[in-house]
């Protein structure tokens, strides 16, 4: 009996309106407020914000017209060589003296430049079209340095001409003096061959290691000049370090790819 007079007193006030009801605790609104705000912040950030991202290379530094292989028209002993490695030779510059069996002759450097690498040496026996020397174009010593980095072919779309470049030079060390600055000069339009790439840096060792993975494509980093630095370029730290760098000098870029939305939105 007492169950049937609870059930039909619920039944003549169902709503129990005269009683207090909790919608939520203090802590529970504070949650709530937090959980708002960080939606209505990551709302924003999509339609608003930017993803910026850096594509990596490996490279070299060198002049902008590159490096060609000397090799001889001639058979012969090697009787004297008449330049020195880093020496600038202008075009025709006798470089070595070979005894051939019509006698002496000279190797001449086709087009001028800076001699980096030497291979023949006095008392050497070199076969006609054999490699002797390897010859940087470069009309001066003031020439300005570039960095070539070969960038995977399918990547080359994502950059821009202009993008920034930080780049890690290896014969400085990058927690003392920082990297190097540059900004994109030019990006190839079609991967290069093996080939392609020791014909312009004139060395076959570098183009085997810069195509490993496949048909890079160049991309030409102009640096950033600084009359304030020794070494005449413009690093992240305040001097650089307290010499010139060379060409020829293996460098890691970071490219800086263009700011992206994070999300695309498609309306109707």
């Amino acid at each position: 009996m007492q169950f049937r007079q609870k059930a039909l007193s619920k039944l003549q006030s169902p709503e129990e309106l005269d009683l207090p009801v909790r919608l939520a605790r203090p802590q529970g609104r504070l949650v709530l407020a937090v959980t708002v705000a960080v939606m209505a912040a990551s709302a924003y950030w999509a339609f608003t914000g930017t993803v910026s991202s850096k594509l990596s290379a490996s490279g070299i530094l060198t002049r902008a017209e590159g490096s060609y292989v000397l090799q001889t028209p001639v058979a012969g002993q090697v009787t004297g060589v008449l330049a020195e490695e880093g020496q600038l030779l202008a075009a025709g510059a006798p470089l070595l003296n070979v005894l051939t069996e019509q006698g002496e002759r000279p190797v001449r450097v086709v087009t001028g430049g800076r001699l980096t690498t030497l291979v023949a040496k006095v008392g050497s026996v070199v076969a006609t079209g054999a490699d002797v020397a390897t010859v940087e174009r470069a009309k001066g010593p003031q020439d300005p340095l570039v960095a070539v980095l070969y960038v995977p072919g399918g990547n080359g779309s994502a950059i821009a001409v202009g993008a920034p470049v930080d780049l890690s030079v290896q014969s400085v060390p990058q927690q003392r003096f920082g990297m190097l600055r540059g900004r994109v000069a030019s990006v190839g339009r079609a991967p290069l061959t093996r080939a392609q790439i020791g014909g312009f840096l004139g060395d076959s060792g570098l183009a085997e290691q810069f195509s490993r993975h496949g048909s890079p494509v160049a991309v030409v980093v102009r640096l950033e000049r600084s009359s304030s630095t020794p070494s005449g370029y413009r690093w992240s730290s305040a001097d650089g370090p307290p010499y010139a760098v060379d060409s020829r000098t293996p460098v890691t870029g970071a490219v800086h790819l263009a700011a992206q939305r994070p999300v695309d939105w498609l309306l109707p």
